[in-house]
């Protein structure tokens, strides 16, 4: 039993590492993502078929010319080609991708945590996160 806590909490501590650097990470890629005015070049994201990104020329055919409907297109990327706008989809995508990332490896153990009922008196403090 006790082994069983200390392993527990040995695991606790190396998620909670993991998610701070994870954390890290996102925020770096988010100014990157700002910096190159990538972050609205994907003006839908599907919650599930968003997972992939176009993968033929039709495809990114359509999302370039969504993309040519918004304002940022308009006013600053007009002359904007294809391939240019790749690289501003590939830095936004790369950010959404993380973040679906952090999302889940934040909720599964912190799940696995909760029904294993171990580390109680952290554990009310994650789930009250998710109530505010």
């Amino acid at each position: 039993m006790i082994l069983d806590v200390k392993k527990n909490n040995d695991f606790f501590d190396k998620w909670l590492k993991i998610n701070l650097i994870l954390v890290f990470l996102i925020i770096i890629i988010g100014g990157l993502t700002r910096l190159t005015d990538s972050g609205l070049s994907i003006t839908e994201w599907e919650l599930f078929s968003g997972i992939l990104p176009p993968l033929t020329d039709s495809s990114w055919n359509n999302y370039f010319n969504s993309y040519k409907e918004i304002p940022q297109y308009k006013l600053l990327n007009y002359d904007m080609t294809l391939n240019e706008f790749k690289v501003i989809f590939y830095w936004e995508y790369i950010h959404r991708i993380l973040a679906r990332t952090i999302g889940l490896f934040f909720l599964i153990p912190l799940l696995y945590f909760y029904y294993k009922k171990s580390i109680i008196r952290i554990k009310k403090k994650f789930v009250l996160m998710f109530y505010f």
